[in-house]
């Protein structure tokens, strides 16, 4: 790594906050030491940080609450490490399964920290290097399995497959596949949904074609084969094609040339090949409407991306992301989610998956004009479904994370400044800091 690791420490202790960015800094690394939750979020909104490395408990708010608003604050929140003690293990294990990267248990061993800050720096670093700005698959922990493997794919694989539903998300796991290429920034990415194309005009799409090949073909053009040379083609929905189009398919796989529609000279093809589809390829190969030997060269290796019913995880995380893409375009203010809206999304199948949710986040903020989204503006049309599951708590404590959440959101949405969260919520200075003492919510 070229540059400095740069390092965000959060922790209230001075003995302990000093002898940490003494150490990191004797490392090598560019640390930048924060006393208190809101010189944090200060920090972090002001600069860009590798990492950040913050104690579960601060004098003024918590190592979760910094979190959080990390999340959906930021175009892009750096990894998390947590500093814990015996009493708030649970609370890192379960920030883990959100999406933080790591925690340490005091007293930890110092040497290991920094090994694995930098370790850390480094993943992220490599996945960052391919496509500028290209957010993570997830923060579920069947997403991140599928990133994690992606850079070992990028250095060994020639051909992958990628199945899942319609709308689950599979030409952005390609994507973040070719941006763990070496010097990824400067090689193509091409995709071709194969079931969008007329079958009369898929090969040349596919192959190209020579002048004069046919009617209207005024000049020489390459097709995607030719055009991903050196990077990546992204063939989506191959399922769909005929089984003569197959076979033509079959000997570019095969061979890695083609052969352009009225030309004779064959063109050698250095790609790495992602193809994708929402059928069963394997039950289309004993029905006799999938070549068998082409299903086997193109399923090499297989990644399999989940619904986002088997990734309920990944629900709130989209929806932030979703809507601050939408403030980021329109210049307006970022909406959000009231606590109700973000159950029923919770509770709602999505049999259209990441598409979907997308979808109904954008038409939310058109039709509805109050900051706060409600289920009747996330769901319009729809009988809102109860609560997924069976009732695991008493009623009283879920109501007090449904408070602590509105809280939470009202304080992003001002900044944390306390005075205007009382107003946004109708209640007393005095009632708001009782509230956030009661539920152990810090402030910014």
């Amino acid at each position: 790594m070229n540059a400095a690791v740069r390092v965000c420490l959060v922790e209230d202790d001075p003995i302990m906050g000093e002898s940490l960015c003494e150490r990191f800094r004797l490392e090598g690394f560019d640390a930048h030491w924060c006393t208190s939750g809101a010189e944090a979020m200060r920090s972090l909104r002001e600069q860009a940080f590798d990492v950040v490395i913050s104690d579960m408990r601060l004098g003024d708010t918590t190592g979760e609450a910094i979190f959080d608003w990390a999340a959906g604050a930021l175009p892009q929140a750096p990894p998390f490490v947590f500093i814990t003690g015996y009493g708030t293990v649970d609370q890192a294990v379960a920030l883990i399964k959100r999406g933080a990267c790591d925690y340490v248990t005091k007293p930890f061993d110092l040497d290991a920290l920094v090994a694995r800050v930098l370790e850390i720096a480094s993943a992220a670093r490599a996945q960052d290097e391919g496509v500028p700005g290209l957010e993570p698959l997830g923060v579920s922990a069947a997403m991140q399995r599928i990133e994690a493997m992606l850079p070992r794919l990028a250095r060994a694989a020639s051909t992958v497959l990628i199945v899942g539903e319609s709308g689950v998300g599979k030409e952005r796991v390609a994507q973040r596949l070719h941006a763990c290429l070496p010097d990824a920034a400067r090689r193509p990415f091409v995709a071709l949904n194969c079931g969008a194309v007329p079958e009369t005009l898929l090969e040349p799409e596919l192959f190209g074609h020579e002048k004069g090949a046919f009617t209207g073909a005024a000049r020489s053009r390459a097709g995607v084969f030719e055009q991903a040379h050196g990077g990546t083609l992204f063939l989506d929905e191959i399922g769909e094609m005929t089984l003569a189009m197959q076979v033509r398919l079959l000997r570019a796989v095969q061979e890695r040339q083609v052969v352009r529609v009225g030309g004779e000279r064959p063109i050698p093809v250095d790609l790495l090949l992602v193809c994708a589809t929402h059928r069963d390829l394997k039950a289309m190969v004993a029905e006799g409407t999938f070549r068998e030997d082409l299903f086997y060269r193109v399923n090499v290796v297989q990644i399999r991306v989940p619904p986002l019913r088997e990734r309920r995880e990944d629900i709130p995380w989209l929806i932030r992301r979703f809507l601050s893409d939408i403030a980021r375009q329109s210049g307006e203010a970022r909406r959000h989610l009231t606590p109700a809206a973000e159950e029923a999304a919770l509770a709602y199948p999505w049999p259209g998956n990441v598409r979907e949710l997308k979808h109904a986040v954008e038409r939310a903020c058109i039709m509805s004009p109050a900051e706060w989204i409600t289920p009747a503006a996330l769901f319009p049309d729809a009988e809102l479904p109860p609560p997924a599951g069976d009732v695991q708590a008493p009623l009283g404590d879920y109501l007090r994370e449904c408070e602590c959440r509105y809280i939470r959101g009202a304080l992003e949405s001002c900044d944390g400044h306390i005075g205007r969260t009382a107003e946004l919520l109708g209640i007393s200075r005095k009632n708001l800091w009782e509230k956030m003492k009661k539920l152990d919510i810090g402030h910014a």
